[in-house]
């Protein structure tokens, strides 16, 4: 089916049209516009007061853990992942991740991301729910090892691992990407993380992982090591083919130097890293390098929600005020590290942006809300006035999931069920 939007406002690459056009072939856009397109469409569609822009990346998120939403609130990050977290993620069964990972998209539908970069365990569960919800996502399951003496070919997450990308790579028609991931420096050891890493080298894949989240982190990693966590995963290979790194808070500059050298890319999360008190990631120097970095909400209990919007409001002042600049972070740069920067996390070449021949991806906005008029400066609205509940539409490979409040392939209702039984398990 053919669809044609027409007399909205349009957010094109750099460029924004005013009552424009954009036409739609089956998943692609092929046509956008001032003029009306001389093709005629199966259904046109009066989008005046939206505004179209592309769907929103969250390149680096948890989603199961809207079920632990607020948990252990107060807490720095180890206190918080060790002492609150982990116990809780023990308890979680495979229904109970999948109704969190159920809630998530409900949530993101709703605020205008079109994909997302999950890494939890259960990851088919992940898988099912977004071949049915029409998302696109990157799914891993992720590499852990505390036993010093563990074989790295006896690590079970590792097979899992791979045998999750031989199965669902591609799924959905290309919807669905598997990723491959080491959680972290400080759940990991040395042995698995050479041996999984030369594992991901021979896919060429993308390796998902955190990496100088925290001072506490970084610091024992150089006493441990002498290196730092970039030093330590470069050293054993992990840099060698795609990855891709949440936080970096604390990275020198010889790391930046490392990750511009490997074409890795950084996904920035400044709710998460403020709610925790982790501290500011350098963003600006990474820009400066030509570092591609992406933007994600992390998990819900450390954010607490999964509003891009919010993500993209928060990088956007909260860089200019720590260095006392206004000019640090750019609408421009900003709206592609929430959009097109995203798809090149995901390795995704054929959306976020709107331009003829791409995924027609796109979300719109309700620009009718008081704080959205007078729009004398619409990427300046995005970045700082924006909000998740203002998202009226989201369209995925040119197909209406969410529109004025209404789920056209999940079942809200169910979902919350679904949601309570888990919650009611889980801390009874």
């Amino acid at each position: 089916m053919s669809v044609l939007f027409k007399n909205a406002l349009i957010l094109s690459g750099n460029d924004v049209i005013k009552d424009g056009f954009l036409g739609i072939e089956g998943e692609n856009i092929d046509y956008i516009g001032k003029t009306r397109p001389e093709k005629s469409y199966d259904v046109e569609r009066d989008m005046s007061g939206r505004l179209l822009m592309p769907g929103l990346i969250n390149a680096h998120t948890h989603t199961p853990m809207t079920l632990l939403r607020g948990v252990g609130s107060g807490l720095n990050l180890q206190q918080w992942l060790f002492d609150t977290v982990f116990p809780i993620e023990d308890r979680l069964t495979r229904e109970q991740i999948k109704a969190g990972v159920e809630l998530a998209v409900l949530e993101m539908l709703a605020t205008g991301t079109t994909s997302f970069t999950d890494m939890y365990m259960e990851p088919e569960a992940a898988i099912e729910t977004v071949l049915k919800s029409g998302m696109k996502a990157n799914i891993c399951r992720p590499v852990q090892c505390f036993d010093p003496e563990e074989k790295p070919e006896d690590n079970f997450r590792v097979k899992e691992s791979v045998e999750l990308y031989n199965k669902n790579n591609g799924a959905g028609n290309g919807r669905v990407h598997v990723d491959f991931s080491i959680h972290a420096e400080y759940t990991c050891t040395e042995a698995v993380t050479r041996y999984y890493s030369s594992i991901v080298n021979g896919y060429s894949g993308r390796l998902h992982i955190h990496l100088s989240e925290t001072k506490k982190e970084h610091d024992e990693c150089v006493e441990k090591y002498g290196m730092t966590p970039a030093e330590w995963f470069n050293s054993l290979g992990a840099f060698d083919s795609h990855a891709f790194l949440a936080h970096c808070v604390y990275v020198t500059e010889g790391d930046l130097d490392i990750i511009k050298s490997k074409n890795a890319a950084i996904v920035h999360n400044p709710t998460s890293n403020m709610k925790l008190g982790s501290g500011f990631a350098p963003v600006s120097e990474m820009l400066d390098k030509g570092i591609t970095v992406a933007l994600g909400t992390d998990g819900a209990a450390s954010n607490n929600n999964l509003n891009m919007f919010e993500e993209l409001h928060l990088a956007s002042v909260l860089h200019n005020g720590y260095h006392g600049d206004p000019t640090i972070m750019r609408p421009d740069d900003l709206i592609k590290m929430a959009t097109i920067n995203g798809a090149a996390v995901q390795g995704r070449t054929d959306t976020g942006v709107l331009l003829q021949g791409k995924k027609a991806d796109i979300i719109a906005l309700d620009m009718t809300k008081p704080h959205l008029v007078p729009n004398l400066d619409t990427k300046a609205l995005v970045c700082y006035s924006a909000q998740g509940a203002d998202v009226a539409m989201t369209m995925v490979n040119g197909k209406i999931l969410y529109e004025n409040g209404e789920y056209l392939t999940m079942d809200k209702e169910q979902v919350y069920r679904d949601v309570e039984r888990a919650v009611a398990e889980l801390y009874r």
